[in-house]
């Protein structure tokens, strides 16, 4: 139910947190997480932007989270790359549901708004103690 992009977003900021002594490069990120170099680029911009992740230019440059791994929610990370809609108005736009919607949209809606609960509630640092498949960055 999310985006390839907000996949990839919190794909990179997890590898950020498990790695958060030192800026990592794009080409350092997209090895751990497997994500395309070009598109990752794209996405960690994306990040800056949100106010995620700060860049740091010159030699030793690259990414670092900005933010304390137990306070970022997921959602916070969705939201500043591809942010969920919830469904608000019929999408059929049939006017016999108006403002009001019908069974289905109705159940979507109330399936989105428990996604939205979880991701909410659930920080990276929640993330980082129940993974044990976060694969440590390696030297080159």
């Amino acid at each position: 139910m999310i985006s390839q992009t907000a996949e990839y977003a919190l794909r990179a900021v997890v590898c950020l947190a498990q790695n958060f002594e030192k800026p990592l490069t794009t080409v350092q990120i997209a090895n751990v997480t497997k994500v395309p170099e070009h598109y990752l680029s794209k996405v960690l911009h994306a990040l800056v932007k949100g106010a995620i992740i700060k860049s740091q230019r010159g030699l030793h440059g690259g990414y670092l989270l900005i933010h304390a791994i137990d306070q970022l929610s997921l959602w916070t990370i969705i939201n500043a790359v591809d942010p969920l809609k919830r469904i608000e108005s019929c999408p059929l736009k049939l006017g016999a549901h108006k403002t009001n919607l019908c069974a289905l949209h109705k159940k979507i809606n109330q399936s989105m708004k428990l996604m939205e609960d979880t991701l909410k509630n659930s920080t990276v640092r929640t993330i980082l103690d129940e993974s044990s498949l976060i694969i440590p960055l390696r030297e080159s």
